[in-house]
């Protein structure tokens, strides 16, 4: 007889009981239990980081946790980011600044952009290239994934709000350069933006 555990966790908002074995990968039970098919498979040795999904907030490689050493965590998949049929700010900016390709590597990179984020609202592009270097895109040069990690900067610290362990938007609010720039704290990058358009309206 094959031995089983029982495991009830918060899975995006909603909590989840099943009876799992013990060598029954996080990944695995997310995709194949839950039929949430936005963490990917692809090392399957916890570095290429397609598989992450936030655990209580913070990242973690799903491909190399087990579904019982997440019993009574709370566990965020892509498909959670989204809130009320709006996209999250991370995903927005994703879509209007092209960053992805092929897309495989895109949900554990918006996941990966949401911890930046509330680590540092207001990160340099030095900053962020640091940050996602977790990550492998074997597609990009990941320039238009800095490119959209910094919008959702601007977007956010124009006016968010933190919902529990991922944070949602409060409206859209300004997301230009220039709005970004008026927000107390804004990175140099962001400010050097906004001097840009500043210069091009004037001219």
């Amino acid at each position: 007889m094959v031995d089983r555990h029982r495991v009830e966790l918060v899975v995006n908002g909603e909590t989840e009981t099943r009876e799992v074995e013990p060598r029954r990968l996080l990944v695995d039970f997310l995709r194949e239990d839950l039929g949430l098919l936005g963490a990917h498979i692809g090392c399957e040795h916890g570095v290429c980081g397609t598989c992450t999904v936030l655990m209580n907030g913070e990242t973690i490689r799903s491909c190399i946790t087990f579904a019982v050493q997440a019993d009574g965590q709370e566990i965020t998949t892509v498909e959670g980011l989204a809130s009320n049929g709006k996209f999250h700010p991370v995903q927005e900016a994703f879509w209007e600044k092209q960053g992805l390709q092929c897309g495989y590597c895109t949900p554990a990179m918006m996941l990966r952009t949401v911890e930046i984020l509330r680590e540092n609202p207001s990160p340099t592009r030095e900053q962020v290239r640091e940050g996602i270097a977790s990550q492998l895109c074997r597609c990009t040069g990941y320039q238009y994934i800095i490119d959209a990690v910094l919008e959702a900067a601007r977007t956010m610290s124009a006016g968010t709000q933190t919902d529990g362990k991922v944070p949602v938007t409060q409206g859209a609010g300004p997301s230009s350069a220039e709005a970004a720039a008026q927000t107390p704290g804004a990175g140099p990058a962001l400010e050097e933006e906004a001097e840009d358009a500043s210069r091009q309206k004037e001219s």
